[in-house]
């Protein structure tokens, strides 16, 4: 059971206003009359300056603020409607009575300047049918208030004109007591004028989630100043907010101050909320046992790419991502681990990939993990069962009371091959656990519960994606690992379900509710991802990948399997990486050193691709080589087959940086590791503010995509009942 408390925003004030209310808090009210130049009291008995935004905006913050000190309990998060968001965060701390004051004062001052406009409720018209309306209009709509309610912005003229239309077609409207367009276009200068304000004032991390009118999801410090200036001509996601709050098991709305229109919306849309809500989409027990909110994973992305700060936003959101440790020296993932745990303690995961070599990263970065006592992981790249793995998942294992066999680490395996998938689905292999019990890395009851339960309960199905990739299609891969996986359960008679998921190919509502339709219990992403603000890579890469269709992508050897031939999926638009990394492999495969290569085709490679010769190239790599990997060394240095590999594998890492560092005079190297569903994404978000990766919020990007698959996968059902 939980609580939200909500402020309402203009329209609501009233004459009469903040009686029995304002007589309680003499000293705030005196430093408001001291501030605003003007006795409060008298202002909410006046009700034409209450019609005037630059009176109603601070006369409706202060009432708000003083019927949340007049309130007893604590909610268990807040929410304000457009200008009740300032009174939201105020009460939870992110700023004391006077500052809010003053801000919302300014606000309403710059928001005056912007002559002739005004508002209007519309209701009983579908939003889709009231967006055809309006298309081809200067009339915009300014707030998404409930499933029957929208709230449209305009010069009057232009909004006469409109709603003159919607009543023809049905609807009714209802004008409101404002005397501005707030949310729509005609408010870009106060915007910009009020972000002067915002940088004056120092914002503190709410002590109570609150929900921003702009995204519809809770603040945080980092972002607050700038999603506050848009709030201010963007539209306010009331709608978004609500059902995102019914998805946390809030059941409770406590209105506070004039009037209950926030109170009818919330009655009207927990009475209209979808029959397929995306919460329910997928397994329950995976999102109990991984404790989010939806059968969704933010999938990790090498060197960071999926970062700490991507993790962070996605725990505080209720939902989960995979850290990308692939290419990470130990000091910088145990730096990140340190970071995200400090932030949402142990509900994150971490990237394991596989080692060719298992006594060494493999190995270290499992027990950083245990040291840690890391409890996710997502493992990646492996073509068969190692012995740190198998250490991983069972460190800890035990039975509970009743004798059962428990796990307390979750291994998620990406994989794209049945035989592979079925290795995970297993228990452990014997030699495996009698080695590692004789080693002393399990302990004997440790390796007898292992030997009850499967590798990884959760397998992701990984078909057309970026990084390591088989490039199978998910209508083949997906229903034939879920018949895989119920002979398996047959088999062995788990107590617990081994689930099935998808990755790969997800970058729209259509993709993801395939998935659930094809039988996965829940979805991982990764391309959609890496073009956020969260994402750990350079602005110029995000740009680039908000410019791709579908088509924009190809197929590269991976430069960490560059010799035996496994391959990735990057970007091709905008770069020539992926034809000149398979010129490489080419090159490779026909000659057993470089000195059998023609001079010009060296040549080439030197002066375009390196833009420095082989000399330097192999001298930096000899230097890294002696200091980490002496018998590498040694090897190069009797085989010049392998030597030539590891010059061409400095392309790869090369490349990776300047991707990474954002280097532009050598944008055309940049390896990118991207899917089609990036292109598929920005044709989903096209024309929306999401267009703008800037911002495209990595929980934003979940719930889009969760709640357009939950709405499709609605639609398609009633579609099927009446056509039956």
């Amino acid at each position: 059971m939980a609580v939200v408390w909500v402020f309402p925003g203009q329209g609501s004030q009233r004459r009469g206003m903040g009686e029995g209310v304002l007589e309680r808090h003499p000293d705030l009210c005196a430093k408001a009359d001291e501030i605003l130049g003007y006795s409060i009291a008298e202002l909410c008995q006046d009700p034409v300056r209450l019609r005037d935004t630059r009176f109603s905006q601070p006369a409706l913050y202060t009432v708000n603020a003083l019927s949340y000190l007049s309130q007893e309990g604590k909610p268990d998060y807040l929410a304000g409607h457009s200008l009740g968001e300032y009174t939201a965060l105020f009460a939870a701390g992110c700023f004391d009575f006077e500052t809010g004051l003053r801000l919302v004062a300014r606000r309403g001052e710059l928001m005056s300047q912007a002559k002739g406009g005004t508002m209007t409720a519309v209701l009983g018209v579908p939003v889709d049918r009231l967006e055809a309306l309006v298309h081809g209009t200067d009339v915009e709509i300014a707030n998404y208030n409930s499933p029957q309610q929208v709230v449209l912005a305009g010069l009057q003229d232009d909004l006469a004109a409109v709603t003159g239309a919607i009543e023809a077609d049905g609807g009714k409207c209802v004008p409101l007591a404002v005397s501005v367009a707030a949310h729509s276009r005609h408010m870009r200068e106060a915007a910009d004028a009020f972000a002067q304000e915002l940088k004056a004032v120092d914002l503190a991390e709410p002590r109570v989630p609150v929900l921003s009118n702009v995204t519809g999801r809770p603040h945080t410090a980092g972002d607050m100043a700038e999603l506050l200036r848009k709030q201010i001509h963007s539209p306010v996601r009331w709608l978004d907010g609500m059902r995102y709050l019914m998805g946390q098991g809030v059941d409770e709305l406590v209105e506070l101050g004039p009037g209950t229109v926030l109170s009818k919306l919330w009655d009207v849309t927990r009475q209209e909320t979808p029959s397929v809500p995306d919460s329910t989409l997928g397994s329950r027990t995976f999102r109990e046992d991984y404790g989010v909110r939806h059968a969704y994973l933010a999938g990790s992305m090498f060197k960071g790419i999926a970062s700490a700060d991507l993790v962070i936003r996605m725990g505080k959101a209720g939902l989960m991502g995979f850290f990308g440790a692939g290419g990470l020296t130990l000091d910088e993932i145990e730096a990140a681990i340190r970071t995200i745990k400090q932030e949402v303690g142990t509900r994150f995961g971490m990237n394991l990939l596989y080692g060719f070599d298992e006594d060494g990263l493999e190995r270290d970065t499992v027990e950083l993990y245990l040291r840690h006592d890391v409890r996710y992981v997502e493992a990646a790249a492996y073509p068969h069962i190692t012995a740190p793995l198998v250490r991983y998942r069972f460190a800890g294992a035990h039975r509970d009371e009743s004798g059962r066999p428990v796990a307390v680490r979750r291994v998620l395996a990406k994989v794209s091959r049945p035989e592979v998938a079925g290795a995970f689905m297993r228990p452990a292999p014997e030699a495996i656990l009698r080695r590692l019990t004789e080693q002393g890395a399990l302990s004997p009851a440790e390796a007898e519960v292992a030997a009850e339960l499967p590798i990884s309960e959760d397998i992701c199905v990984e078909a057309d994606s970026a990084g390591h990739t088989d490039a199978r299609s998910p209508y083949a891969l997906v229903p034939a690992m879920v018949k895989l996986r119920d002979e398996e359960m047959a088999r062995h008679r788990y107590a617990r379900p081994v689930r099935v998921g998808a990755s790969g190919g997800l970058g729209s509502p259509e993709a993801v509710a395939a998935a659930f339709v094809l039988g996965a219990e829940f979805v991982v992403t990764g391309s959609v991802n890496q073009c956020s603000p969260e994402a750990g890579t350079s602005p110029e890469v995000k740009r680039m990948l908000a410019d791709l269709d579908v088509q924009d992508t190809a197929y590269a050897p991976a430069g960490d399997m560059f010799e035996m031939g496994a391959r990735v999926q990057v970007a091709r638009k905008g770069t020539l990486f992926p034809a000149r990394a398979n010129k490489l492999y080419e090159l490779y495969r026909r000659h057993g050193s470089l000195e059998e290569i023609d001079d010009r085709t060296r040549r080439t490679i030197q002066d375009k691709y390196f833009r420095r010769s082989f000399d330097e190239v192999w001298a930096e790599t000899e230097a890294y080589l002696a200091a980490r990997k002496p018998d590498e060394l040694a090897r190069a240095e009797r085989d010049p087959k392998h030597r030539m590999a590891l010059i061409f594998r400095w392309y790869f890492v090369h490349s990776i940086r300047l991707a990474l560092e954002g280097a532009e005079d050598q944008r055309v190297d940049y390896q990118v590791h991207c899917g089609p569903a990036m292109g598929s994404f920005n044709r989903f978000v096209a024309g929306t503010e999401l267009a703008d990766w800037r911002n495209r919020h990595v929980d934003l990007i979940a719930e889009r995509l969760m709640d357009g698959a939950a709405e499709l996968l609605e639609a398609r059902l009633r579609e099927l009942r009446g056509a039956a």
